[in-house]
């Protein structure tokens, strides 16, 4: 006889709270789960009736770890509006800042909030577990200081043309407001050499970069593991060997479908942005693959669904230039008895040609593997080759997010070398009416920005983050977001421990401060109102 059970778990994120997890079980497997953000924010809002340039000033703050990001989209968005024009210097410094913010992430997230859950004492019979934890371990992991300290090396050289980061507002529409000199180039070469000679060699990969970037399959990273201690005992090689013993190829596969929207433009290729002209000229690939094939990558295929949304003013299934500003439902106040046939959380499901599509490190990757990539574009077919023959899963997710820092590394070194510091940053746009679209890879995944500008303000803002796309709610049809999908299947040992789910999503890298008031969760007490 089936014994059913529900598990409800909050908060499951880890430092970037609010994510709320209720799973449905049958004899210890999930056959159903819901994912609740359950912290408004409401930054469209904010911007409606704003100056445009308001954007490049609050949006930024919409995240702590990624506001970079933000004001990539910002700036890119009226860049469309305005008709700028954007010299080369502009766009290789604004992929400077976006990839050393990325890169950043990566040793951050995978020590601080991925990595500690493999020392969980499910693993405790595994031969590798002691090693895991020795190295993993929060706070007292060996490696676990190294990592984390080393993260904040790549935002230095943010900081050098951002003046600061987190929060910075450097680019801007027509460009980038600094005028760096030979001594900040020089700087930022050498605060990346330090990145990788403190960490990303000795203690990640076990070799030079040159040498990890030959892998182009599944069997030739097994090899390179393999190849000599110090690559199998470095800690990419201590993750995969195990994370397969660990079983974690075997669980969180998801939706199977992906969406990035490629980021990193090209200095000669988008010098006048438009939303037509900018999927040729991206060098990290968008695209849609449909867990078969590859599609290209166009704005006008993505709709958000709200019908399992606290909102009460919007249709189902709308394309971002024609959602209305939010309005949140008098059903959202009852967090503690959500109706889950019903409306449950503050995130909205975007869909892409009608799909939950998973978006992040795993979809970017797949998209470096598309054959049809262009000559400027990335082209790495390792996660082609591992799509197809493990399908996606926590390992694979949690491997294609480490997998990009080698390759991110160079292309910064690569774009530092570029700049002309005898040619332009900047070329004062003239401001008039009209839409824009702008969008990126955080590191989280596709984050895009739609404004609207009438009679020289915002008549409307709408933003769909990374964490919207995988912690999204049902659809109008009820059919789960990925992380809802991902969950289902999965096998809790232990139900007072669940580290399964915690691990599901934070292979994600769920953050909801992007998604989604404050409120007294033991006792029920309001702590804030705010009348806009």
């Amino acid at each position: 006889m089936a014994t059913a059970k529900e598990l409800n778990i909050s908060p499951v994120g880890r430092v970037e709270g609010d994510l709320d997890v209720k799973v449905y079980m049958e004899n210890g497997v999930v056959t159903r789960a819901h994912t609740q953000a359950a912290m408004f924010r409401g930054f469209e809002k904010i911007m409606h009736g704003k100056d445009p340039q308001s954007g490049l000033i609050v949006t930024p703050r919409a995240c702590g770890i990624c506001g970079g990001s933000h004001l990539y989209c910002a700036s890119s968005a009226l860049d469309v509006a305005w008709k700028t024009t954007l010299p080369p210097n502009a766009l290789l410094l604004r992929a400077i800042g976006q990839a050393t913010e990325t890169i950043q992430s990566i040793p951050r997230w995978f020590y601080a909030i991925f990595a500690t859950d493999m020392a969980n004492k499910k693993f405790a019979n595994k031969s590798l577990y002691a090693e895991v934890v020795k190295r993993f371990a929060a706070y007292v992991g060996t490696s676990f200081q190294t990592g984390v300290v080393a993260s904040g090396r790549p935002v230095e050289v943010y900081a050098l043309f951002g003046g600061q980061w987190p929060h910075s507002s450097y680019m801007v529409p027509g460009g980038v407001m600094c005028a760096p000199t030979l001594k900040d180039i020089t700087r930022a070469h050498a605060i990346m050499n330090q990145f990788r000679n403190d960490w990303l060699e000795p203690v990640w990969l076990g070799c030079s970069i040159e040498r990890y970037m030959q892998i182009k399959t599944w069997d030739d990273l097994m090899e390179w593991v393999e190849e000599n201690e110090s690559q199998r005992n470095s800690d990419l090689g201590l993750f995969i060997r195990a994370g397969l013993e660990f079983g974690l190829d075997k669980f969180g596969q998801g939706v199977g479908k992906f969406l990035a929207y490629g980021t990193y433009l090209h200095k000669d290729l988008y010098n006048h942005p438009t939303i037509e002209g900018r999927q040729k000229a991206v060098i990290s690939a968008g695209g849609f693959f449909d867990g078969e094939k590859y599609h290209p990558m166009d704005q006008a295929n993505v709709s958000e669904h709200v019908s399992h949304s606290w909102y009460e003013n919007q249709a189902d299934g709308l394309h971002p230039f024609e959602e209305p500003i939010p309005v949140p439902s008098t059903d959202s106040r009852n967090l503690e008895n959500s109706d889950f046939s019903s409306k449950y959380s503050w995130a909205k499901a975007p869909r892409y040609m009608g799909h939950a599509a998973e978006v992040g490190p795993l979809a970017r990757t797949i998209m470096n593997a598309n054959p049809a990539n262009l000559d400027h574009q990335i082209q790495d077919p390792l996660f082609g080759d591992i799509i197809r023959r493990m399908g996606p899963s926590v390992f694979t997710r949690v491997l294609a997010r480490v997998h990009e820092g080698p390759g991110l590394y160079l292309k910064i070194n690569e774009w530092l070398s570029q700049i002309d510091l005898n040619d332009e940053f900047y070329i004062k746009p003239q401001e008039q009416d009209g839409e824009g679209w702008g969008a990126t890879e955080a590191s989280r995944g596709a984050l895009a920005h739609w404004i609207k500008i009438k009679n020289g303000v915002i008549e409307n803002y709408q933003i769909i983050s990374p964490t919207t796309w995988n912690v999204g709610p049902n659809d109008g049809e009820n059919k789960p977001g990925p992380i809802e999908a991902a969950l289902e299947g999965t096998e809790i040992e232990d139900p007072h421990d669940p580290v399964e789910v915690g691990m599901v999503a934070r292979s994600f890298d769920s953050c909801l401060v992007c998604t989604v008031h404050a409120h007294d969760k033991k006792s029920g007490e309001e702590l804030a109102r705010f009348k806009l």
